[in-house]
């Protein structure tokens, strides 16, 4: 599993839906859909309509993947950041029940409030 302990987990950009969707689609259940993917360098966070898909490509290879599954259902508490003037970065903060605190940092032009938005309507179903 990744290590969530440390500052910042991911620099995030967004990505093409599609690559998501080719990444985790043999993971994902009955009715849940890719909705938005982000890229950092190898990695990749994948946001469904029902969890966050964090992807850690592993080795040089790259065929070595763990891929860690946030359920919104055991979000207790969410924060987003937008980016300033100067602090170009953006983030999303988590902190899950039997996990803890889980952040993703966000960097160029992605959309965090609409981030926000889609965390906020699937966790406080």
């Amino acid at each position: 599993m990744i290590d969530f302990k440390t500052d910042t987990v991911f620099k995030l950009k967004q990505a093409d839906i599609t690559d998501g969707e080719k990444l985790v689609g043999n993971l994902l259940t009955e009715g849940e859909q890719v909705v938005s993917a982000y890229r950092e360098i190898r990695d990749m966070v994948v946001f469904t309509n029902k969890r966050v898909i964090a992807v850690n490509v592993q080795k040089l290879t790259g065929k070595k993947k763990d891929f860690t599954s946030l359920p919104y259902a055991k979000i207790s508490v969410f924060s987003v950041e937008t980016a300033g003037v100067m602090d170009l970065d953006s983030e999303l903060d988590f902190w899950f029940s039997g996990l803890g605190h889980v952040r993703f940092e966000f960097t160029g032009r992605s959309d965090i409030v609409r981030i926000g938005k889609l965390i906020a309507s699937y966790a406080l179903r």
